[in-house]
């Protein structure tokens, strides 16, 4: 059976790993994970994304400046 469980995130000014994966950064931002796909695709967004095995990895400290986290 599948669990309905929606995934919890922890508040962004505590996150300390290097990297976000792109349903955290459509959380932290408030999007769809799609956007942050369409935007590493066409190269458009505000971030670049580090692929690592095919995956997309969003740099956390380019996030929280975006978001305006830890200044």
């Amino acid at each position: 059976m599948l669990s309905t469980t929606p995934l919890q995130f922890p508040p962004l000014e505590s996150v300390t790993k290097p990297s976000l994966t792109t349903a955290e950064i459509a959380h932290y931002t408030n999007t769809k994970p799609q956007t942050w796909r369409q935007h590493a695709c066409y190269e458009t967004g505000p971030i670049r994304p580090v692929r690592v095995l095919g995956k997309l990895n969003w740099p956390t400290a380019q996030c929280k400046k975006l978001l305006g986290v830890g200044e």
